[in-house]
């Protein structure tokens, strides 16, 4: 039991982006395991709500940053829609400008408030250029489940459990057909920043190599315009390769990825979806690092392919992927399409 039985309706905060919402679930699911009189309602953008459905006792509350919640009216607004839920702690895992406006609120309520520690200082000291210190730093999950703990839950996110395989939409088979005996390699080559994606041109030479074979099914995942335009081409022309961008819900495309048997994807949302299914993934890093603490939950080290840090030793040079020294626009291309097979190849006969 808890041991501190007052909490016993959770608001958790955390607004976005798609990865780090999505790294949420092993550690909501721990809690609820191990605490299961607690509620939780989880403060989000409402369209990640499936990302939560296979967990009991959580409520997503969506947010509208850019519509009724924008700015400071809105969210004393947001706050006022929240207070009558009665919350008897608030769990803030995002730590933000807004959050802490939303922290100020609950503070008249007299409602107890924790933060999570971002270890900002730590993530300047391994991203710098100068006096660089190269070395491993907390998992953000851990980062998550310490808020919980200063609340009174410590977690044990060793007893995680896998979602495992869903159901697989009648709506993905109007798009691949019937599923054939190959294996399903999905692939997101897509990232919020350039200098975290790997370049397109030579992900087709992967898609290529792997169209020829007979083993396998590519499957594109992406989202927004460019994006789905960009794939929906690249399938165009190739028989063995479907881009499911912009033809599913997200929950159809969580239910798809539950049955890939491997996932490749850029140190992005993708990744965080597939691993908290247990399928392999295998991620592609550009000047970000999984020092920082965004490595997918429960996957091998030897699952990630890393640029040449001898020969780009200022490697990580940020933490999101938006920072990029000049002369660094091409440390992707240290990572040979040849490399990121093997690696598919590895992980799918392990």
């Amino acid at each position: 039991m808890a041991k501190n039985p007052r909490l016993q309706h959770i608001l958790v905060i955390r607004l976005s982006a798609l990865g780090d919402v999505a790294m949420l679930v092993p550690v909501l699911q721990v809690l609820l395991n191990t605490y299961p009189d607690l509620k939780i309602t989880l403060l989000t953008r409402g369209f990640l709500a499936p990302i939560f459905h296979r967990l009991s006792n959580v409520e997503v509350f969506p947010v509208e940053t850019k519509g009724r919640h924008k700015g400071f009216l809105g969210l004393w607004r947001l706050y006022r829609e929240l207070k009558p839920k009665s919350f008897t702690g608030v769990a803030d895992v995002h730590n933000v400008l807004r959050s802490n406006v939303l922290r100020l609120f609950f503070k008249t309520s007299g409602i107890p408030f924790f933060q999570i520690d971002k270890g900002r200082n730590e993530k300047k000291s391994l991203t710098r250029e100068n006096d660089k210190i190269f070395k491993p730093l907390k998992p953000t999950h851990q980062r998550y489940a310490e808020v919980f703990e200063k609340m009174g839950y410590p977690l044990d996110l060793e007893q995680f459990t896998f979602l495992g395989k869903q159901g697989i939409p009648e709506k993905v088979f109007s798009v691949l057909g019937e599923k054939k005996q190959n294996q399903w390699v999905g692939i997101a080559p897509f990232a919020a920043h350039a200098g975290k994606m790997y370049p397109l041109d030579m992900m087709v030479e992967v898609i290529d190599t792997l169209n020829s074979r007979n083993d396998y099914q590519i499957l594109l995942f992406g989202g927004g315009e460019q994006e789905i335009t960009k794939l929906a081409a690249i399938a165009k022309t190739r028989n063995k390769v479907f881009s499911v961008a912009g033809e599913l819900t997200l929950a159809e495309e969580l239910a798809l990825i539950s049955n890939l048997d491997v996932m490749v994807a850029m140190d992005s949302g993708n990744a965080h979806l597939a691993a908290n299914y247990g399928v392999p993934v295998v991620t592609i890093w550009g000047v970000t690092h999984p020092y920082s603490g965004f490595y997918p939950f429960g996957q091998p080290e030897n699952h990630s392919l890393l640029p040449d840090r001898e020969q780009f030793p200022l490697l990580p040079t940020s933490v999101y992927g938006n920072k990029v020294p000049k002369g660094y626009e091409n440390v992707m291309e240290t990572i040979l399409p040849e490399q990121v097979l093997g690696k598919i190849s590895e992980v799918l006969a392990g």
